[in-house]
């Protein structure tokens, strides 16, 4: 149909490029058509990467009328999201063109299209407004729970970016205690939320390294005094973020949110933590797309606006 629009999703991992096209109809909810995955060249510099993602990017995009594409990556981006200024999985890539490079790469194959480029926490939520849980509301907070913390704010509709384009690093919540974090910085969510911070604390007491297995195990005594940091800084972010945005939903994703039974008892551990008001309204969901969240949110971006005077 001449009103479909097709565009494509990638996402850099550290050891995984996922990428797929999405087909958008109006009225519709938006469709993931084709999907791949390969891995992330182990080198991980970045002209071997590069060549991945353009080599994936036109894998899903044969046979497709692909009219642009969005990039997102585990670190922080730039305000006019156009750099990768930094990525801890990444090194040496600080303040490397990434946009810019992946479309002189797309134009040299013969796919001369736009590249967007995002933070990946922030296209999961956008692919869960988009058609997941946080679909038809315009004020959410997607909370992803892996490796470490991450999110995405979605306001007024609008992805909460902040004045110099870093917004919405939720694991860098202050949430109490003083464990040093990846970024410098001390006593952030990541540090007790994180599966790293849980799996550390489990190898210390001498239990299981594995936080689903951790979580299967929840009633016993030391086990549940290996997650009790874990959920109390977990309720502490999501009682903070819910009284300084009033959103709508707070969505769960990643693979500790699917632990059966993290989103009731969640709710009962954050509660006291809410001033009266906000009790009743607290709305806690476990995402719906999973890993494809921050595809159809890369695919969704739009193309970034020429910005006066910026340079790649």
């Amino acid at each position: 149909m001449t009103s479909d629009v097709f565009r494509v999703g990638a996402d850099l991992g550290g050891h995984t490029l996922a990428f797929g096209t999405v087909r958008f109809r109006p009225g519709e909810i938006p469709e993931l058509v084709c999907r791949c995955e390969r891995p992330t060249p182990s080198g991980r510099d970045p002209e071997s990467v590069l060549a991945a993602l353009a080599e994936g990017v036109r894998e899903v995009s044969r046979g497709l009328p692909v009219v642009g594409a969005g990039l997102v990556v585990p670190g922080m981006v730039d305000r006019e999201r156009r750099l990768f200024l930094k990525g801890p999985n990444f090194p040496g890539w600080d303040g490397l063109p990434l946009a810019r490079n992946l479309e002189a790469l797309l134009r040299d194959a013969g796919l001369p299209v736009p590249v967007a480029l995002e933070n990946d926490a922030n296209a999961y939520a956008l692919g869960e407004g988009l058609a997941g849980a946080a679909r038809g509301c315009s004020d959410y907070v997607v909370l992803t729970l892996g490796t470490g913390v991450g999110g995405g704010v979605v306001l007024g509709g609008r992805l909460a970016t902040g004045s110099h384009g870093m917004a919405g690093e939720l694991g860098h919540l202050v949430t109490g205690g003083d464990l040093p974090c990846g970024c410098g910085g001390r006593g952030h969510l990541e540090t007790l939320a994180g599966a790293d911070g849980i799996e550390a604390r489990a190898r210390a007491l001498g239990l299981p390294e594995d936080v689903r297995t951790l979580w299967g195990r929840r009633e016993e005594r030391a086990v549940a005094a290996c997650l009790e940091p874990f959920l109390d800084a977990l309720a502490r972010g999501v009682a903070s973020l819910v009284h300084l945005l009033d959103p709508e939903v707070v969505v769960l994703g990643g693979g500790i949110a699917r632990g059966e039974g993290l989103v009731s008892l969640l709710r009962e551990r954050t509660l006291p933590y809410l001033a009266e008001p906000y009790r009743a309204v607290l709305d806690l969901r476990v995402s719906l797309l999973g890993a494809d969240a921050p595809l159809l949110g890369a695919a969704g971006l739009p193309t970034p606006p020429k910005v006066c005077g910026a340079a790649d």
